[in-house]
């Protein structure tokens, strides 16, 4: 199964909600194979890093997001849990982790307790070059409707992050520095 039916089976291959992330997924994968692609290093998984990609948001599916279309019960931050289990059901245990530690540059136990998320008390940070990979490209887009198809400057993503802290930056300086961009 592509991940294009997996997301279809996940949202309803008609709805607006799958289109969003359709899309918005579409312009994550591009920009993190672009990334892979120019890292020239032959242990990268470029097959992995697409479908991880168009896979990181499936969980959207389950949640409370009325300004893309879904209408699950659960809070938005929760779909990084909710796409692991999707996808650990679907047999992606390898995908399913990129679900998980994709949110923002990652999430520590001690982001979590300080601004009191209801997320499991784990770290839950990319650990792989190639999850980093897909979170660093992550960062670049949005799923509102209106920006689907704008790339973001490193400086708005500096901003975005700056509101969880220094510390978020200077992963996200890190990661620039790794991937070249």
């Amino acid at each position: 199964m592509t991940p294009e039916n997996l997301l279809a089976r996940h949202f309803g291959p008609a709805t607006t909600a799958c289109g969003i992330v359709l899309a918005h997924s579409r312009h994550v994968a591009a920009k993190a194979l672009a990334v892979a692609r120019r890292l020239r290093d032959p242990l990268l998984d470029l097959r992995f890093i697409e479908e991880a990609a168009l896979l990181h948001d499936i969980g959207v599916c389950r949640t409370n997001s009325a300004g893309i279309g879904c209408t699950g019960e659960a809070p938005y931050i929760l779909h990084g849990i909710i796409g692991r289990e999707i996808l650990e059901a679907e047999g992606l245990p390898r995908h399913a982790l990129v679900c998980e530690r994709h949110i923002g540059v990652g999430l520590t136990v001690e982001d979590i307790e300080r601004q009191s998320l209801p997320l499991p008390r784990r770290d839950m940070v990319p650990l792989t070059r190639e999850e980093r990979i897909v979170c660093f490209a992550d960062l670049f887009f949005s799923k509102k409707p209106r920006s689907l198809d704008h790339e973001k400057h490193p400086d708005e993503v500096r901003a975005n992050l700056l509101r969880y802290g220094d510390h978020k930056v200077a992963i996200f300086e890190e990661w620039l520095a790794e991937f070249a961009v």
